[in-house]
């Protein structure tokens, strides 16, 4: 005898109704905030919150009156800028490439905890100049409403430079941004958050190319081995500590897979590997160092 699993009751649907609904006019919103500009330029990383905004502007507005701006550097994936340009050209959304040198900032390279506000004072510089040049008066991030707590030393900056935040503004959560992504056909709808490689790196320990590449290559080649939704490398020296999403912990932990993923990351040029027991967490390194709470 075969059995199935229940149906969601009544009260179940009206609720995911209701919350549809409110997701919908939240979108509206949205779009009305656009039109009101109605030219928009975007820091456009290809993240989820990012491409969203930069679909629905061109929904809106029209290619013509959007542009999504890339900052590219070290500290800037590979695999998300080919991801940005894949949205960018399904969903034809003009895109323009500037590269961005916080590197070169002695005060981002040290790698204090305040890292990203020298980090995000160089994107806005670059990218309001050229939005300007352009005609365009609004520049938008993808801060969303769900972005408004804990350390983000990079919305001081933003703020600094008058970055407007429509997602905020609308009240759109991150859960909300991944629904209307998906109905909207935008594949990093279930795309795991992924902040710049920086953020892997303990604050105190220099920030250089050579670190940020190593990373970079261990969690590419972690994701070749078939390793699926959050995940991170964290820089401790000579060793890397895995953070793997609950959902793959448990799979990543048997003796054989877990052989696997040490011989990948020395490949990528660490010496020791360690496979969080505790799994992913979202600003792991911010606790460590006792700049949030756990």
């Amino acid at each position: 005898m075969s059995s199935s699993a229940p149906s969601p009751s009544p009260a179940s649907n009206a609720s995911a109704a209701r919350s549809a609904e409110l997701a919908r006019a939240k979108e509206a919103a949205l779009a009305a905030w656009l039109r009101e500009r109605g030219r928009v330029a975007i820091g456009f990383s290809g993240g989820v919150d990012s491409a969203y905004l930069a679909c629905v502007a061109v929904d809106t507005l029209g290619a013509d009156n959007v542009l999504a701006i890339i900052g590219r550097s070290a500290s800037y994936p590979a695999a998300q800028w080919e991801t940005a340009r894949g949205v960018a050209q399904r969903f034809g959304i003009p895109v323009l490439e500037i590269d961005t040198h916080e590197m070169d900032d002695p005060r981002y390279a040290a790698n204090p905890s305040n890292r990203c506000y020298f980090c995000k004072s160089e994107l806005w510089s670059l990218l309001i100049p050229a939005a300007r040049a352009r005609g365009i008066d609004t520049v938008a991030d993808g801060t969303n409403a769900d972005d408004v707590s804990g350390h983000r030393p990079g919305a001081v900056a933003a703020g600094e430079q008058a970055v407007a935040s429509p997602l905020l503004v609308a009240g759109l959560t991150k859960d909300e941004i991944r629904t209307l992504s998906e109905a909207r056909g935008i594949p990093t709808w279930s795309q795991p958050s992924s902040p710049c490689l920086s953020s892997r790196i303990p604050y105190g320990i220099a920030v250089t190319a050579t670190r940020l590449a190593m990373i970079e290559r261990a969690e590419a080649a972690l994701r070749d081995l078939g390793i699926e939704g959050d995940l991170r490398v964290r820089y401790h020296d000579d060793l890397a500590r895995i953070e793997i999403g609950a959902q793959e912990l448990d799979r990543w932990l048997e003796p054989v897979a877990s052989a696997r993923i040490a011989i990948a990351v020395q490949r990528a040029g660490f010496e020791r590997v360690a496979i969080d027991l505790r799994g992913f967490r979202s600003g792991s390194l911010n606790v460590l160092t006792g700049v949030s709470a756990a």
